[in-house]
């Protein structure tokens, strides 16, 4: 797959160096993956939440920090939205 909005994890990780390691396995993981469909990513990814028309959410440090993506399976994107707190996640509109 292709990722897009490094910048975005980079800042976050910048911020929250407890999450740089599991968003750096995360980053590696993705640009390895050849995800056709949800049912891909889901098997890798059981925990993943699918909130709206291609959009993703992954948990990170135990559910402490989320991030929404929109994957594009058939291009092989995928794409940062945004990321943050459990808390920030709250206030996100995901529709």
């Amino acid at each position: 797959m292709r990722l897009l909005g490094k910048t975005i994890l980079s800042d976050f990780k910048g911020k929250h160096a407890d999450a740089k390691p599991s968003i750096e396995s995360w980053e590696v993981e993705v640009e390895d993956a050849q995800w056709d469909t949800p049912h891909h990513l889901k098997s890798r990814y059981p925990k993943a939440s699918f909130v709206g028309n291609q959009q993703v959410v992954f948990d990170f440090c135990w559910n402490k920090y989320r991030m929404l993506t929109t994957i594009n399976y058939k291009n092989k994107i995928v794409l940062v939205d945004k990321i943050g707190t459990h808390k920030e996640y709250d206030k996100w509109n995901l529709n």
